[in-house]
């Protein structure tokens, strides 16, 4: 995955993140979609992430990859 800059990542659509009130978890294609689901997880582990956030993000995740 290519990075991207401050500037770039303010011009991205709330709408493309997992969690757009915060901006977290952009999934602007498949492959994005499947990394902040795995990541969504390991965050939860950790205690960085509540359940219902990580839920959030699966749901949209699966929407992109699956079309549901």
């Amino acid at each position: 995955m290519a990075k991207i800059t401050t500037a770039e990542r303010k011009h991205i659509p709330a709408g493309q993140f997992g969690l757009p009130g915060q901006r977290k978890y952009l999934m602007q294609d498949k492959a994005h979609a499947a990394n902040a689901k795995g990541r969504a997880t390991q965050q939860v582990n950790k205690g960085n992430l509540s359940e219902e956030q990580a839920e959030t993000i699966k749901a949209k995740a699966n929407r992109i990859l699956f079309g549901k």
